[in-house]
């Protein structure tokens, strides 16, 4: 699963379907993301300290990485994602579709001589 938070998605299936929006938290045990202003229920909330009004608050659910496309920055659509490794040994996630690097996933390894002695 090659989704973080704050990167923009597009919602392939369901009733948000064509839905562009943000990340805002990832579940990867789970294989869930919630997304901006996708799925969104009404949960009914009784009068409290904490919540003195009461009534119906609405909050976003988790939906199915599956259900969800990465959207290119640089051709601005929807397309599958892969990964790479670069010469320095990062690891940088691409579009399939134009071949534009979408950002790094893991840092260029240490070398042997990089190490300090003390």
């Amino acid at each position: 699963m090659w989704l973080r938070v704050d990167d923009t998605v597009e919602v392939i299936t369901g009733n948000d379907a064509g839905v562009r929006a943000k990340v805002l938290s990832v579940d990867r045990e789970q294989n869930r993301v919630v997304v901006e202003g996708v799925n969104r229920v009404l949960k009914h909330v009784r009068k409290s300290q904490r919540n003195p009004q009461g009534g119906r608050l609405s909050k976003e659910l988790s939906v199915a990485w599956s259900n969800v496309m990465l959207v290119c920055e640089s051709c601005n659509a929807a397309s599958r994602t892969g990964a790479k490794y670069q010469d320095d040994g990062s690891k940088v996630r691409y579009c399939k579709k134009c071949g534009a690097q979408i950002g790094r996933t893991i840092a260029p390894a240490r070398s042997a001589h990089a190490k300090t002695k003390k």
